[in-house]
């Protein structure tokens, strides 16, 4: 399989550590975890439910504190100490979520969540004209008609419709990294492969780096120049998706592979967990 070719590192974290509680209530949910995200590069950061990779992904986009460690930006600390600050690291670093009826604020039309992304990006004062046709172009990136959808609320499309608005809003944001946390377990199988394809396609426009967030560890192959496996909030395994998934090294990875069903075995339901 033919990899794809990266740039420099611009997005880097050293010892990063999380931890929720104190006391015997302590979780540490994030453990001393070190990564280098390239331009242009596809990550994928795997593991189950409660490794700690939704986590991390928050401390990145800088909704959560940091225990411990550091982020770097551009090769610089990152600073995200005022809203202002905030908002410029904002312009460059994007998210798409798992579920997009939790996304959207219910009061805000389409119009006006397209309208936000205009002015996250100092656009706000583009005329009327302008905007609308900005509006249209993002939306018939992901092939939907903006005028089918002026003046309606979220709520009101489809889950499908919902994802490709997610996407259309990164189309006109253009930001350095976009971080995917399961933005297509929601969807039918047909829809997951169409979205995945819009953001492969966005990803070579505009040369983003795309991080997967996700427990498949099937996708993280198949579309990933490098994976992170996490268990516990430590990163057991990592590499190019050919040395960490066709030649892994902890037991956890080779656990996560060996539960993956293939269709040209037979399965064992006799086999049970503890």
């Amino acid at each position: 399989m033919t990899r794809n070719k990266v740039g420099e590192v611009f997005l880097s974290g050293k010892g990063l550590t999380r931890v929720f509680g104190s006391g015997d209530n302590k979780t540490i949910a994030v453990n001393n975890v070190d990564f280098e995200f390239r331009r242009g590069e596809i990550i994928s950061i795997v593991g189950e439910s409660g490794s700690g990779k939704t986590t991390l992904a928050k401390m990145v986009l800088g909704l959560l504190g940091i225990s411990g460690g550091e982020i770097f930006f551009e090769g610089k600390p990152r600073d995200i100490s005022s809203q202002a600050k905030r908002k410029l690291y904002w312009r460059n670093i994007q998210a798409i979520f798992q579920d997009p009826f939790s996304t959207y604020n219910i009061f805000n039309k389409v119009d006006a969540v397209l309208d936000d992304c205009l002015r996250l990006q100092g656009n706000g004062n583009l005329g009327k004209e302008e905007k609308f046709e900005a509006m249209k172009d993002a939306c018939k990136f992901v092939n939907l008609k903006f005028e089918e959808l002026s003046n309606k609320y979220p709520f009101e499309l489809s889950g499908g419709q919902m994802q490709r608005l997610m996407i259309a809003r990164i189309f006109m944001l253009k930001p350095k990294v976009l971080i995917a946390d399961e933005p297509t377990s929601m969807i039918d199988a047909c829809s997951r492969a169409t979205i995945l394809d819009m953001l492969l396609k966005l990803r070579d426009e505009i040369d983003m780096t795309i991080v997967f967030i996700t427990h498949d560890i099937g996708l993280a192959y198949y579309i990933s120049d490098t994976v992170y496996i996490m268990e516990h909030g430590v990163i057991v395994e990592r590499g190019t998706a050919d040395e960490a998934i066709l030649h892994p090294t902890s037991d956890y990875t080779k656990r996560l592979l060996g539960d993956v069903p293939k269709i040209y075995e037979p399965w064992d339901f006799t086999k049970t967990t503890a």
